[in-house]
């Protein structure tokens, strides 16, 4: 099955629309494709400003329908108590929120852009699509992360060349207890990384120290910034420390 004969089957349609190359692609190609449809972003504290400015951009730029809706993960306990299957509860609650105001709006099919590449049987979020009936029309259609920044880019999305970025809960460490303030500082941590020039990264939690993930092309770039960095960072954090080992690019 290839994409025209997916939305061929489901013409109408709701998209969770996070403003990440695999959902904006399939964004881009439910534009082309399919008869009726309906973007939404979840608004809430794990999501750092620039995914939601993305978000707006490319809707605009493709003339789409976008919804944003505001949620409150911090007041639950299953999430903020941090446990190792965290991402099935905000999942759950994420798409739970968002199939509520899309079966509102009319539509009762909703799509996420999980692809081909994605694990599905070692993350706990996809889990909680499968229990919702979340359909993945990417990972359907064999999609992988690599074809579809190579489609992206042949469709003239800004998006095509984005880092992978996972949520800011993610740099907070199994077990320990996210709140807005840890998930403030990271944004702050991270928003000035990319203000330095740096791309695929991670500032990362580890008790009260900064853990700092960068690849190995980019080591030149902090060593020059090293004093920026400390001076920025330790405004939040006790310590200041870089992961030696560099991340593999994406």
């Amino acid at each position: 099955m290839n994409l025209q004969e997916f939305f061929n089957e489901n013409p109408k349609i709701a998209i969770a629309f996070s403003g990440g190359v695999d959902s904006a692609y399939l964004l881009y190609a439910a534009k082309k494709y399919a008869d009726d449809m309906c973007a939404y972003y979840v608004k809430s504290a794990f999501q750092p400003q620039f995914e939601m400015d993305d978000a707006v951009n490319l809707a605009k730029e493709l003339e789409i329908k976008l919804k944003i809706i505001e949620l409150n993960v911090l007041e639950d306990e299953d999430i903020i108590s941090n446990p190792c299957n965290r991402c099935y509860y905000c999942k759950k609650k994420i798409f739970t929120a968002i199939m509520n105001q899309a079966k509102t709006d009319g539509y009762t099919v909703l799509l996420d852009g999980t692809n081909a590449s994605d694990d599905v049987n070692d993350r706990p979020g996809i889990k909680a699509l499968m229990e919702l009936q979340v359909l993945s029309p990417l990972r359907i259609c064999g999609l992988t992360k690599d074809e579809i920044r190579n489609l992206s880019k042949e469709a003239g999305l800004f998006t095509w060349d984005k880092p992978a970025y996972a949520c800011l809960a993610t740099r907070i460490p199994t077990g320990q207890v996210i709140d807005k303030y840890g998930l403030e500082r990271t944004e702050i941590a991270e928003a000035f990384m990319f203000s330095l020039g740096f791309t695929d990264f991670r500032v990362r939690t580890v008790g009260d120290m900064a853990k700092i993930q960068i690849i190995e092309e980019q080591m030149p770039l902090l060593i020059n910034n090293r004093k920026k960095i400390l001076e920025k960072l330790k405004e939040y954090y006790k310590s200041v420390c870089l992961d030696l080992e560099a991340r593999n690019e994406h």
